[in-house]
């Protein structure tokens, strides 16, 4: 189980920094996009986020293990 945790946190850190390297100037316009939506619609992305990850892991766990 630690191994999938630190597994997925390595995948996230890679996608974050390809991110970083190929777009640096775009993800300043994001950044700048996201500081001008209000706070409950965030959280609400945020969670629609979470919950298609969490969905993903699963589909990922039942059917393609």
């Amino acid at each position: 189980m630690i191994e999938e945790f630190v597994l997925a946190l390595g995948l996230v850190a890679v996608i974050e920094g390809l991110v970083l390297v190929l777009a640096p100037r775009r993800m300043e316009d994001v950044l700048r996009s996201i500081a001008q939506i209000s706070v409950e619609a965030r959280r609400i992305v945020g969670l629609v986020a979470v919950a298609v990850g969490v969905f993903i892991v699963w589909v990922a766990r039942s059917f393609l293990a």
